[in-house]
């Protein structure tokens, strides 16, 4: 596994001074601040901001982490733009102090993965959504991905503009931002929200700013993307597990699930195959994350740029001690990223597979993706033979 930073000096080497100087114009310009949703370069362990009331509140990992999704799919929809991060921030501060939380009024919300119970009337989840209100159903509210869709509503919305998410509320750009997380909060005390502005803003900063040792290690967001896109121009697909390893027990779709007995979205597709069966890089890509997660057990999400498509994978139930690459590696199409394993929710050693086109925030269906992208992907090879190219 290499670190990028190698690959956003080697083209520019490669192809000449005056292309190379074009290139570097290009880059320095994507990374320039603008009105589009800052990229999440980490996650803090903690973090502590004030109020503008002067309540200082503290958040940790988890409530970041629900902090860094609603910033991904606030990035990945357009017409969000860093206000409307901002005012998603503020809402789920004010609402759940950031917490997916369980209510007592719904038992089954409580079989899924949760960081609390909440009381308010049948409220659930980051923005404290009404199942009545149809916001949408338990097993949907009570995804994080799904409630952060929810509230920022428009055409990519799950909800059709009914009830009204931010971009369906006409002038929202123009409003306080308190104003408008009312807007779609419809709340009981409209004043609440405003105060969490700076808190909101602490947040992003901190998400968007890479620490001293990720600065060191890679380059910033837009850099990063162009200077991949230019050293993997045309990586290959190739199937994540070697060979005639595998059997396919489970796809994509709405399913009852094997361990928590509640109807939910299966993201992605189930092969099993032994623990210790060697877990593949779907294509070049970036390591994004590494992270242990209740459902997912040990997970990899890799990003990938291919012939001007941007995707990322994921790789879950990964085996405990096993996953060879850190966050900012590059990997090669077919190396070795980890192993089959049975870690979180499942009932036995299988790779959970993902893909997320366009970014984390659309899973679609891996088996007619990967038949679109690649055909002889069932008849894929073996790991790439490729040396790890240095530290990681």
């Amino acid at each position: 596994m290499r670190k990028l930073l190698p690959y956003l000096v080697f083209p520019v080497l490669l192809i000449g001074p005056t292309v190379g100087l074009v290139i570097i114009t290009i880059v320095s310009a994507m990374a320039r601040p603008t009105a589009c949703a800052p990229a999440v370069t980490t996650v803090p362990g903690t973090l502590s901001a004030t109020t503008a009331d002067g309540i200082t509140v503290r958040l940790d990992q988890v409530q970041l982490t629900h902090a860094a999704t609603i910033m991904r799919i606030g990035a990945a929809t357009e017409g969000v733009g860093r206000d409307g991060v901002v005012i998603a921030l503020m809402a789920a501060l004010t609402e759940s102090r950031l917490r997916m939380l369980a209510n007592t009024v719904y038992p089954d919300s409580a079989t899924y993965p949760h960081d609390g119970v909440g009381h308010d009337h049948d409220s659930l989840g980051l923005f404290q959504m009404r199942p009545a209100a149809g916001w949408g159903s338990v097993a949907e509210l009570m995804d994080p991905v799904y409630q952060a869709r929810a509230f920022f509503g428009g055409r990519p919305g799950p909800n059709d503009g009914s009830p009204r998410g931010l971009l369906d509320i006409p002038g929202w750009e123009s409003m306080p931002k308190g104003a408008a997380a009312q807007a779609v909060e419809v709340s009981a005390h409209p004043d609440r929200y405003a105060a969490y502005e700076p808190v909101a803003e602490a947040i992003l900063t901190a998400l968007t700013t890479p620490t001293a040792t990720a600065s060191q290690a890679s380059p910033p967001a837009g850099i990063v993307e162009a200077a991949f896109a230019t050293a993997f121009p045309a990586s290959p697909i190739v199937f994540p597990l070697p060979e005639g390893s595998w059997r396919r027990v489970s796809g994509f779709g709405h399913r009852v699930h094997p361990v928590y007995g509640t109807t939910m979205l299966h993201a992605g597709v189930d092969y099993a195959a032994p623990a210790g069966t060697p877990v593949l890089a779907l294509a070049d890509g970036i390591v994004t994350h590494v992270l242990r997660d209740e459902r997912g057990g040990n997970v990899v999400v890799l990003l990938h740029y291919i012939g001007g498509e941007m995707f990322e994978t994921a790789y879950a139930h990964l085996q405990d001690g096993s996953v060879t690459v850190q966050v900012n590696d590059v990997v090669a199409a077919g190396e070795q990223i980890a192993a089959v394993g049975s870690t979180g929710a499942a009932t036995g050693p299988h790779l959970h597979l993902e893909v997320h086109p366009g970014g984390w925030y659309s899973p679609t269906d891996p088996e007619p993706w990967l038949a679109a992208h690649s055909p002889e992907h069932l008849t894929n090879a073996t790991p790439a033979a490729c040396s790890s190219g240095g530290s990681r």
